[in-house]
Order: C-alpha cells, then sequence, then structure tokens
C-alpha cells in the first residue's frame, strides 16, 4: 500500500476524460430526462468507460441524501417529495439508450415513511414493462433493515440486488453516517434467502488490514453474499474522509485470487472498481450458467 498526499495519486489511478459519441448520446438523454446518475453525482472514475459503451447507473428518489456518510459526495439535506411520473420516465430513457442491462440505486430516504420502497418497486415494475428483454440490477439502501421493505423491492423481480457494505466491521461506525455493519449483512441475507444474485462491495484504502477485508468476505458469504466488488476509495472532496493508503493494483488482485478461494461465484477487484461497474457481466454469467 502507497500512501499520498490529496492532490497526488499514483499513476495506476489515471481516470480516460470523458469523449465520444455514444458518451455524448448518453449525456444527452440523461440530462434531457433531466434523470440523477449516480456516474455524475458520486464522480465515478468509469463514467467515460461506462458511457461510452452505453450503460449507465440511475439515481431515483432525487439527488439529496437524508444521510452524510464520511465517503459519499451526494448532497445531503432534506430531499423534496417523490415524483410520481420519475419510474415511467426512467423506463422511457432505458428504452431510448436501448439498454440490455441497467442498475437502479437511490440516495436514502429516511425522511419518507416506507423509506421509498413503493418508489422502488414502481421503478422496476416499469423498466420492465417497457424494457421486457432488459435485466436490472438494484442497488438498494439498507431500509433500516426493514424486511418487508426489502422484500418489497425484490418481489418486483430485478435479476441481481446489491447492498453495499462500503467497508470493513472496524471502520463502519467512522464512515457511515447512521448504517451499521450487522443491519447491511441482514440485508443481504434476506436478498440471498429469496433466492435472488445477492451482491456487495467494499472500498479499501481507508485503513482496513488484510484480515479485516478477509472478515469481512466470510462474513459475506456467510449472509448468502456471491458477487462481491473491491474498489479503491478516492476522496471526493477535501472536506470527505482522506485517504489512507493507495492499495496497489497487485494487492488488488491478491483479493480477487483470495475471494474466489474462498466461495464467491464472481469478484471484480481493482483500484477503479465500483459496485456497479460493468455489473452486466455478473448477471450475464449467471444466466448463461443458470
Amino acid at each position: 500500500m502507497i500512501q499520498h498526499p490529496y492532490s497526488r495519486r499514483p499513476p495506476w489511478l489515471k481516470i480516460k476524460l470523458p469523449a465520444g459519441k455514444q458518451y455524448v448520446q448518453v449525456k444527452d438523454i440523461v440530462h434531457q430526462h433531466k434523470l440523477h446518475t449516480i456516474c455524475e453525482s458520486g464522480h465515478c472514475p468509469n463514467i467515460a468507460d461506462c458511457w461510452g459503451r452505453g450503460t449507465a447507473t440511475f439515481m431515483i428518489l432525487g439527488d439529496i441524501c437524508t444521510r452524510s456518510c464520511k465517503f459519499c459526495n451526494v448532497k445531503t439535506g432534506r430531499p423534496l417529495p417523490p415524483e410520481p411520473t420519475e419510474p415511467m420516465q426512467l423506463a422511457h430513457s432505458v428504452l431510448l439508450m436501448n439498454l440490455t442491462h441497467c442498475v437502479v440505486t437511490s440516495v436514502d430516504r429516511d425522511d419518507l415513511a416506507d423509506k421509498g420502497a413503493a418508489a422502488w418497486a414502481a421503478t422496476i415494475r416499469a423498466i420492465k414493462e417497457l424494457n421486457p428483454h432488459t435485466t436490472i440490477e438494484a442497488l438498494i439502501p439498507d431500509f433500516d433493515g426493514d424486511a418487508g421493505r426489502i422484500r418489497q423491492v425484490i418481489q418486483s423481480a430485478p435479476e441481481v440486488v446489491s447492498h453495499n457494505m462500503e467497508t470493513v466491521r472496524r471502520l463502519t461506525p467512522m464512515i457511515r453516517s447512521r448504517a451499521q455493519y450487522d443491519v447491511s449483512l441482514s440485508v443481504l441475507r434476506i436478498i440471498a434467502e429469496s433466492g435472488v444474485v445477492a451482491k456487495s462491495g467494499i472500498m479499501v484504502g481507508l485503513g482496513e488490514s488484510e484480515e479485516e477485508v478477509a472478515e469481512t468476505m466470510d462474513e459475506l458469504l456467510a449472509a448468502g453474499c456471491t458477487v462481491l466488488t473491491i474498489g479503491q476509495y478516492l476522496q471526493p472532496t477535501r472536506k470527505h474522509l482522506p485517504v489512507a493508503a493507495y492499495v496497489t493494483p497487485e494487492q488488488f488482485e491478491k483479493y480477487r485470487v483470495q475471494g474466489l478461494q474462498k466461495g464467491f461465484r464472481f469478484v471484480e477487484s481493482s483500484p477503479l472498481v465500483r459496485s456497479s461497474y460493468r455489473a452486466e457481466r455478473h448477471v450475464c454469467r449467471y444466466l448463461m450458467n443458470d
């Protein structure tokens, strides 16, 4: 692991600048339809790659989160009421983009009685209605561990349901504002027990040890999670939690091999990996194998 000041990143973290016809087309559709994407709000380093391939991760329920995690660049505050037309609007956008797979995520909506579960279910159903051949990954919040709300989303039939652990147990209280490690494990257990593909993701470079990453892998597997992503934490602004270390590509490869040996079906592990990066590969390989 290599330590660097905020302004200096190692060469393996160089990011390709957005360009290309497909990227511009996706960007135009996103902005024309006033869609929120985690690609932009989260300053994702893979935006050029994903949008250039005609894929995007959509963020529903607005762009203002009720939580204020120390690693996240999404705005925090008091959100507006959910937009009733959002599910169908997003479904039309997926149709315009001609996507074969899409990822849907959301801000946390602790202000809503159902934490946004109804809007989640309506969005997935709308996408499927207009795009019957499009597979969907739902990257859900924890819904405060409410099993009924989690199952409400699952019953709308996404092919993959994800919930990110974000970090190891010891660091969770320091970087996540409300979410709890064991609650997140319970969310993944509910997903797995429903028969849907359960997926999670963590960031490294926050001060965790290799042993703690291994322990998190073991606990995820015990909860029924079969797909794992591991990527480098990048400090969005100087106001956010600083990077403790830049993890080398060799260490990421070590984590990938370790995860597969432990029993994960798929592990994506490299510096620029994010939870939704090339997510279509996971669901396609599952469908082909099944």
